[in-house]
């Protein structure tokens, strides 16, 4: 998949590009069928939310799944970062699974991701990343991912160490600046079918807000780095903030279909 020179532009603009049905059915099936064994997995990087059994995130699941280590490095994924990066030698920072859970899915404060990579990892610049793949249907109900068009443009904004609010650590931003943001920039939700694609630069401004549906909305994120702008700090664990700076090495396409139809076959 290669991005256009339109949508390159629109990236740079909005900071954000929406992508519905870019994985076919069968290719989000092998994935989700994984899904509740990493889920039920009790270890570090499985974090559930304050207070309840719900799983909030499930971290580095492509070192301890199949499924998700190959989307890991799919071209689909990998081809168009490196277009809006302006390199070919990524590495994957993070990669993750956030679930939020039917009626228990709690929010995503606003904040930007480079303001942690930078104030927990000492990243040196915002060329990184997200790469979002919707697990499950996002609808305007179960949490949709909110963008404010634009606000990657501001650069790193001041943002505050929330510990309190959720069971995952954040630096977000004050309600006086989000208003700000929005009255200039609205807000945007992409929503769409299981198997649609998100690709948004890291100082977007972004949340969701809870889940109380029955609908639950796990969306699965790579975060891309360039290889030449590696964290140098190592506060963290490797299994929030990988230390592996190799490059990535992108899979066939039909990574995924290759193992729907072994599935199929067994």
């Amino acid at each position: 998949m290669e991005l256009t020179p339109a949508q390159i532009a629109q990236f740079e603009k909005d900071g954000y590009l929406f992508f519905p049905s870019l994985f076919a059915p069968e290719e989000i099936a092998v994935l989700n069928a994984d899904v509740p064994r990493l889920f039920a997995l009790d270890r570090p990087e499985v974090i559930k939310e304050k207070g309840t059994d719900a799983v909030r995130s499930a971290f580095y699941v492509q070192s301890y799944s199949e499924p998700f280590r190959r989307l890991s490095l799919h071209p689909r994924l990998i081809g168009p970062g490196a277009q809006v990066l302006g390199s070919d030698r990524l590495y994957l920072h993070q990669f993750k699974i956030n679930a939020k859970a039917a009626f228990d899915g709690a929010v995503w404060q606003w904040h930007q991701d480079y303001a942690t990579w930078a104030e927990d990892d000492d990243m040196p610049e915002a060329r990184a990343m997200n790469v979002a793949v919707f697990l499950a249907d996002a609808n305007e109900f179960n949490g949709p991912l909110m963008f404010i068009p634009g606000s990657h443009r501001r650069g790193k904004l001041q943002a505050g160490h929330d510990t309190t609010t959720t069971s995952y650590p954040l630096w977000t931003i004050d309600n006086a600046t989000i208003t700000r943001l929005v009255d200039e920039g609205g807000i945007v939700a992409p929503k769409g079918p299981a198997g649609s694609v998100l690709m948004f630069h890291g100082n977007i401004v972004h949340a969701s807000g809870s889940n109380l549906t029955p609908w639950s909305r796990w969306i699965v994120y790579l975060s891309l780095n360039r290889c030449d702008n590696a964290i140098r700090r190592f506060k963290r664990p490797n299994w929030i903030a990988h230390r592996d700076f190799t490059p990535l090495e992108a899979l066939g396409d039909d990574c995924l279909r290759q193992l729907a139809r072994q599935s199929a076959a067994e």
